[in-house]
């Protein structure tokens, strides 16, 4: 990932600005003094740039929980602190070059909260998990304009290859994600998907855990799907396959369609060199027959407006808190002066926990770089933090 390495760590004077990147504030571990977080907008996104202090030198970079989808803009931040503070960069892999003529309109890449908030449903959504090189999406969206696509994978340079050839094929029907596909699929409408996609997913046979495939999100494909919706899974791992039609057929009620070296229209590049290895594909499709109940979740993610002890605060660093489902894990406390703090929080459900901040300044308190996805589990353990927060 894009970051500088440079001799000494120089502090601008916040806030701080210079044409399209904005600077908030500087915030600094209190336990540790050798790092910090940089608030930092650029355009419409908003993230942390971190720094770690090593000896004679410092690392520059974008921070993972709250890294922006576009590479280009982590480029941009980075360069224009280093220009602002007159860094002496010792050592960078920023593009001299830092904008691509097909990367500068990216309206296809879309935020979780663009789903959350107002989820498309003017025609028939279609969603790929891991789309990899693209070709299996774009070929899709190319030959059914009728109908929208949406491509979640977690691969930057897969994002932004896909991201330049829908604008050099003007395609208007895909929508690009970098997310959890697992807990995207908690932000879909009931009954508005045609097809899921799961082709030639890792296999994580020593992490199982890790895999798309589970209980839950069969649980949730079935009631996106439209009935007679598919969730195709196409894989040259053995093992997934087997795992997956175990996990199938632990549904009391299932419509299962089995096929092997089966042909299609379009394959990836890992399926090219699976074919000239020889090996077997299987496609497991699972074919929904159930009209499921609209989706529903109550809850909020407000604060109170009251003071907090700032000494209590401090106090939370490493702090966590299991429960029923659920955790709220305090992994780290920054200042950024005496009436103000960033906490590192992840919560959520253990094999799918949220990554995110709370930056708290006097009386206000909000979770950055955004609220969490709405969830049961996620409004539970919402309502820990305030009871940590408030007491």
């Amino acid at each position: 990932m894009p970051h500088l390495v440079v001799k000494e760590f120089k502090k601008i004077e916040f806030p701080a600005k210079s044409g399209e990147v904005h600077f908030e504030f500087l915030a600094s571990n209190i336990n540790f003094q050798n790092e910090k977080l940089i608030k930092t907008k650029v355009k419409e996104s908003e993230f942390f740039l971190i720094l770690k202090e090593d000896n004679n030198k410092v690392l520059l970079k974008s921070d993972k929980t709250t890294r922006p989808a576009s590479v280009s803009l982590i480029h941009q931040a980075l360069q224009t602190y280093a220009d602002l503070a007159d860094l002496e960069i010792i050592q960078s892999n920023i593009p001299q070059k830092i904008s691509n003529p097909h990367l500068e309109d990216q309206s296809a890449l879309k935020t979780i909260e663009f789903f959350a908030n107002d989820f498309p449903t003017d025609k028939e959504v279609n969603i790929e998990v891991g789309f990899g090189s693209g070709r299996h999406l774009l070929y899709q969206a190319k030959n059914n304009p009728d109908k929208l696509y949406i491509g979640i994978e977690i691969h930057r340079p897969s994002i932004e290859q896909v991201l330049k050839q829908i604008n050099i094929q003007k395609l208007e029907n895909v929508y690009v994600l970098d997310y959890d596909a697992r807990l995207f699929m908690e932000q879909v409408p009931s009954n508005i998907v045609g097809k899921i996609f799961v082709h030639f997913p890792v296999p994580w046979d020593k992490k199982p855990h890790r895999r798309v495939i589970s209980k839950s999100f069969v649980a949730e494909a079935m009631r996106v799907l439209k009935v007679g919706g598919r969730l195709e899974l196409r894989t040259d791992s053995e093992n997934y396959y087997a795992y997956s039609y175990e996990t199938y057929m632990s549904f009391n009620k299932v419509d299962v369609e089995i096929k092997k070296n089966k042909d299609i229209a379009i394959s990836s590049k890992y399926e090219d060199r699976w074919k000239k290895m020889e090996k077997n594909i299987y496609d497991l499709t699972m074919i929904n027959d159930v009209h499921s109940e609209p989706l529903q979740i109550e809850g909020d993610f407000e604060f109170l407006e009251k003071n907090i002890d700032l000494e209590h605060i401090a106090s939370l660093h490493g702090k966590k808190i299991v429960s029923d489902g659920y955790f709220v894990h305090f992994e780290r406390i920054y200042t950024i002066d005496e009436n103000s703090f960033v906490i590192k929080v992840s919560l959520g459900s253990f094999d799918r926990p949220e990554h995110m901040y709370l930056i708290i300044k006097n009386k206000k308190v909000e979770y950055f770089p955004q609220d969490p996805l709405r969830s049961k589990l996620n409004f539970s353990a919402h309502k820990k933090v305030l009871e940590v927060l408030y007491g």
